[in-house]
């Protein structure tokens, strides 16, 4: 949107100001900044009448207020104003004198900007755009939450829009790829990558038609993922393919753009159809890709509140029609809901590759990223080992389980009805446990062998201790695989 010198006087603009996360929560107060984040602009407005170049910055791109052209231009300094024109930066106020935001030009944590169209809420919630590029919101920055953090050499962010993934990626790949289908949404992502300094190949074409030749260590994807009967009218959130196919499409495309180790994590949306399992729908993605895969389920909506989620996203307002045809495909596909949640794969190469899908509602411990990297490396564990191996190693109580348990009471006194145990930290997973698998975790203080404990169970409760340890290898590979229990 600007050349290399304007970038720079750009740059240089927000810095003197302080244009930054950390510099705007001061100037606004903690009151004020919880305030913004909930689109309540009222307390910044009063905080911000210096006319300073900060406080026009915040009028202008944090309340998408108009503002004087001299206030403007002295806060823009040295970007001249009228290459802040030329850009599309700035703009001439429909209703009156001044200027007001012709992007939106965020502070993202508290070195980076990113500049993409300006939301809806902040032009009178008028319909979106058709090739409209989103800043941040949840679905990126649960993505990028998500993401393992070590260093690889090539990065690919497929589908990139304003290029939030890529911002992240660039910190610790070698080299950073980012494709889009919109030739506008990759403009904004060249904007960002150079207001920040950081230097992307930028790709353009659908999804991974402009990568086909190449091979990276990690892939990551936003992509347009909502499901529908293949309508495209938001290039940001509708691929044109039918139902959930553009998830099921990457699944299948994940082993020809990995390394050998290499990973790939994306955002999608799958159909809960009635008479099908749903778990069983999504591991048909992976399965004969010859991937490991961990597939998690952070949400569920039933198809009223997904349409009109989507509907209410781009502004389109109350659409009958549209609801209805929507509503009226998902009903003629028998979908009873639609699940949101990440994909994670990874090509490691094995001839036995572990797929899991499953539910992840609970609130884990961040970063994500982290917690998945750490799934991935019990799964290695696990699979290194037979069953003497199992029984073999010592394991240690995760720490801080917790012990719930509900009884109820009758002429004989309590009685414990069910006992769940539950990590505090981490993945935070709750196991629903006998008295047997309660004693076993109880015992696991990382001094005896497996094959030693379940022997001292085994004697204490009667039974024979070859059946005991035939009924306690996949408990213990599922504690193991939980977290519950860790290797010593």
């Amino acid at each position: 949107m600007l050349d290399a010198t304007g970038v720079d006087q750009l740059r240089t603009a927000l810095t003197s100001a302080g244009f930054t996360s950390t510099g705007i929560a001061q100037r606004l107060g903690p009151s004020a900044t919880a305030a913004v984040s909930r689109n309540d602009y009222r307390a910044a407005l009063r905080a911000t009448t210096d006319g300073d170049p900060l406080a026009t910055l915040i009028r202008l791109f944090v309340c998408a207020q108009t503002e004087p052209v001299d206030a403007v231009t002295a806060a823009l300094a040295p970007l001249p104003l009228a290459e802040a024109l030329t850009a599309g930066l700035v703009e001439p106020a429909p209703d009156g004198p001044g200027l007001r935001q012709g992007v939106d030009l965020e502070p993202y944590g508290d070195t980076w900007w990113v500049v993409s169209d300006v939301p809806a809420h902040l032009r009178a919630g008028r319909p979106l755009a058709a090739d409209h590029v989103l800043g941040v919101g949840g679905s990126s920055t649960t993505l990028a939450g998500a993401v393992p953090r070590r260093p690889v050499g090539a990065a690919l962010d497929l589908g990139t829009g304003c290029g939030v993934q890529s911002l992240h990626l660039a910190q610790h790949a070698a080299r950073v790829t980012a494709t889009d289908l919109s030739v506008r949404a990759l403009r904004f992502a060249a904007t960002t990558a150079a207001l920040n300094g950081q230097q992307w190949e930028l790709r353009h074409g659908d999804l991974t038609a402009p990568v086909t030749d190449r091979r990276f260590d990690l892939v990551v994807s936003n992509p347009p993922f909502v499901v529908g009967p293949g309508t495209a009218t938001h290039v940001y959130r509708d691929s044109g393919r039918i139902g959930d196919g553009v998830c099921a499409e990457l699944a299948a495309a994940a082993d020809g753009l990995l390394t050998d180790g290499g990973t790939m994590l994306y955002l999608a949306n799958w159909m809960h159809v009635a008479g099908e399992d749903w778990t069983e729908r999504v591991a048909g993605w992976i399965a004969g890709t010859g991937l490991d895969g961990w597939v998690i389920q952070r949400e569920v909506a039933d198809p009223l509140s997904y349409v009109n989620l989507w509907l209410a996203d781009a502004s389109e307002g109350p659409d009958a029609h549209r609801a209805a045809a929507w509503l009226d495909w998902f009903d003629a596909q028998k979908v009873e809901a639609i699940g949101f949640g990440l994909v994670t794969l990874r090509r490691a190469g094995h001839d036995d590759p572990v797929v899991r899908v499953e539910e992840l509602r609970q609130q884990v411990t961040p970063p994500l990223g982290e917690r998945i990297d750490e799934w991935f490396t019990r799964q290695d564990w696990l699979r290194d080992r037979d069953c003497d191996g199992l029984l073999a190693a010592r394991y240690r109580a995760a720490a801080g389980l917790r012990l719930q348990q509900e009884a109820s009471i009758d002429d004989d006194g309590w009685a414990v009805d069910r006992q769940t145990v539950t990590m505090t930290d981490g993945l935070r997973w709750s196991e629903e446990v006998d008295p047997l698998v309660l004693a076993l975790i109880g015992g696991c203080d990382g001094q005896v062998a497996m094959r030693g404990q379940l022997a001292l169970l085994a004697a204490a409760h009667d039974v024979p201790e070859a059946e005991l340890t035939e009924a306690a290898l996949p408990i213990l590979t599922r504690l193991v695989e939980r977290g519950i229990l860790q290797p010593v």
